[in-house]
């Protein structure tokens, strides 16, 4: 017997067993996972490129794209200069295999460290991002503070029940 956890921030919590068909199930119903090295991006590209859903959203659908969380969402979207409300079908292929490629790594970046790092040192006085009190992200949690980019102000808003953060001026 396998045991599987989920959470869902929306809604009420559930935890229960269930056996390794049930497992399966469950990950058969899950996107690539970026950090497996068999992971095939064309199923969430296929997905991605035949939704009206805004991008934002579609990158945490698990059933898109497995293992994304708020805060990659969110600097993906910016290193890629992308609007989180960009429908999906707007985002063309090597857009999105640059982004994939970039998700890739980022996440790997983080299990390595164990921690999430994704500003460049070029946007942080040429200093790695991995060094103790230095600036980890671009958007994530900045609403109403500077771009490190543009200077512009960061925004939030809510889409489909959770924060997404942006810059209205890198990001269009």
């Amino acid at each position: 017997m396998s045991c599987f956890f989920g959470t869902d921030l929306r809604g009420p919590t559930v935890c229960e067993s269930i056996d390794d068909g049930e497992v399966a199930d469950v990950v058969a119903r899950l996107g690539p996972d970026p950090l497996r090295s068999d992971a095939n991006p064309s199923s969430a590209w296929s997905r991605i490129t035949k939704s009206r859903r805004p991008i934002g959203a579609l990158l945490m659908d698990q059933t898109v794209i497995a293992g994304v969380g708020n805060v990659y969402r969110n600097e993906l979207l910016f290193r890629h200069r992308i609007d989180p409300q960009r429908p999906g079908r707007g985002i063309g292929e090597p857009e999105f295999d640059a982004a994939w490629n970039d998700l890739v790594s980022l996440m790997k970046v983080g299990l390595r460290r164990g921690k999430i790092i994704v500003v460049r040192p070029e946007h942080d006085h040429g200093l790695p991002s991995y060094l103790p009190d230095r600036p980890r992200t671009y958007v994530y949690r900045r609403a109403g503070e500077p771009c490190r980019v543009c200077g512009g102000v960061i925004r939030t808003a809510l889409l489909e029940g959770r924060n997404v953060f942006w810059c209205p001026v890198c990001q269009t």
